[in-house]
């Protein structure tokens, strides 16, 4: 008889609860000190249910950190940019590398997927689909059990006494405050700051233009001529997207003469750089992201491909857009070639730094040091882009400006926005295995020592038996025993 998909998936889910058993996957728990108890305490709160915050409450799970609450503004299944604003067919990380399964073979994508649709459908595989890894994701989420909050906006950030006070707001319009020691902000790519709209894009109407982010239907593009600013990986997304969508003409203009053909991740992907970055020195870290920021994503084969096979796409190499306008009803674009026009305008125009974009982070810009206040480059080798990031700590956590400002540290940032202070091991899958164990550990870290004195109190008053003696409480001598 045929095993079904469900069959196969609930063999998967028993043999992972076998592996985690084998090697004690979950530890015990931490001795209860009273505040796990209280609906509106938690030792950690996640921002973000994604691939990161997803893998950060495994870890933390594992770790016997049970007083984790996570948090997603999106309802389930959307969490994260695949299912939203990500216009690409697959991902673009290679199928092997290591996700949230943190080491159990049983939770692998790979197993999953070889469930879902068979081992030679894995074989024949190129990339996976965003749709199936979305579908990956929330199998993992419940098979190892992480609850989230979905439909809840982190707010604000404010101090507390002995933690910090969070405002969330929920999807049907209520709100209310919760407290945390620690709060890890896993909101990807845009997590310390915004899309990139240049200045000239600003003085159009909206509805003349749509930036990569926004999650937005685009079958309103049908019969209508497009530009695309920008000649990224998301520029070609959003050419194939369109064009698929029946765009009659796709024009795309980019800066750069050539495209670029090297994927960096690729040179960063070994334990000494993933694991050890942080640990250089400041000019060290700075002279890596300066180098590393310079290579530009390339599309993918497959999009680029779809892309120019298209008889409506034109791509314009070294046609940098100088001005933009409103003409009638159409755009006015003014270039180094000529001029163009075009019904909507797309931007590929990636993400700027700055916490004054996102309104739970706006309180903190004259609280946390930047890159800008800890550092000086050498002349010459100044870059506004990373003087812009902020200057974090070992286990990713915000450094205050001033000393009266020190309960931001509790904030950790699992962000794009923490490359330049630890490395390329928060933004994305490629780092994953590297980022996750550095923050649960920090966080394992501080939370110990934070209550290091309620713990000793703990110690002192311990009393559970283990041995029996076989002593009479009646008496003081032990039981006669034969020999």
């Amino acid at each position: 008889m045929k095993i079904t998909p469900d069959e196969r998936l609930r063999e998967l889910e028993r043999r992972a609860d076998d592996e985690m058993a084998r090697i004690e996957a979950f530890c015990a728990d931490w001795p209860k000190l009273g505040d796990e108890d209280r609906d509106d305490f938690h030792s950690v709160v996640i921002c973000g249910a994604g691939l990161s915050g997803l893998s950060i409450a495994f870890a933390l799970k594992r770790r016997g950190i049970r007083s984790v609450h996570v948090i997603d503004r999106s309802e389930e299944g959307r969490e994260g940019p695949w299912m939203t604003c990500a216009r690409m067919r697959t991902l673009r990380s290679p199928k092997y590398l290591s996700g949230p399964d943190l080491g159990i073979p049983s939770l692998t994508l790979r197993s999953w997927y070889e469930a879902m649709h068979g081992a030679d459908a894995w074989e024949t595989l190129d990339k996976i689909s965003r749709q199936d890894w979305m579908a990956y994701l929330v199998w993992f989420r419940r098979t190892v059990g992480i609850e989230v909050e979905n439909g809840t906006t982190l707010s604000s950030i404010n101090q507390a006494e002995g933690g910090l006070a969070l405002a969330l707001a929920k999807s049907d319009g209520t709100s209310r405050t919760i407290t945390c020691r620690h709060l890890v902000m896993a909101t990807g790519i845009d997590g310390c700051g915004g899309p990139r709209v240049p200045a000239m894009v600003k003085t159009l109407p909206k509805s003349a233009w749509t930036h990569s982010s926004e999650p937005i239907s685009i079958d309103f593009l049908e019969g209508r001529d497009v530009s695309i600013l920008g000649g990224g990986t998301s520029s070609f997304d959003w050419a194939v997207a369109a064009l698929e969508a029946g765009a009659r003409e796709v024009t795309m203009f980019a800066r750069s003469a050539d495209l670029p053909r090297t994927e960096v991740l690729a040179w960063t992907n070994f334990p000494g750089f993933l694991g050890h970055f942080a640990e250089l020195p400041d000019l060290d870290r700075w002279r890596f992201a300066h180098l590393y920021f310079n290579f530009k994503v390339p599309p993918t084969q497959e999009q680029y491909d779809k892309a120019c096979s298209h008889p409506g796409f034109t791509l314009r190499l070294g046609c940098d857009v100088r001005e933009l306008s409103m003409d009638g009803g159409s755009i006015r674009l003014t270039t180094a070639s000529g001029i163009f026009r075009a019904d909507h305008l797309l931007l590929g125009t990636g993400y700027e730094i700055d916490f004054a974009l996102r309104p739970e982070l706006a309180g903190l810009v004259d609280s946390v040091a930047l890159w800008k206040h800890r550092f000086q480059p050498p002349q010459g080798e100044e870059s506004a882009l990373l003087a812009s990031h902020p200057y974090l700590g070992p286990g990713f956590e915000l450094v205050p400006r001033q000393s009266e400002a020190g309960w931001v540290s509790r904030i950790h940032m699992f962000n794009a926005g923490a490359l330049v202070s630890l490395g390329p091991i928060s933004n994305g899958v490629t780092g994953l295995k590297y980022g996750v164990p550095r923050i649960v550990g920090a966080l394992v870290k501080a939370l110990f020592i934070e209550d290091s004195n309620r713990y000793l109190e703990s110690l002192a008053a311990y009393g559970e038996p283990h041995f029996d003696p076989g002593i009479d409480e009646t008496v003081t001598t032990p039981r006669e025993v034969l020999t």
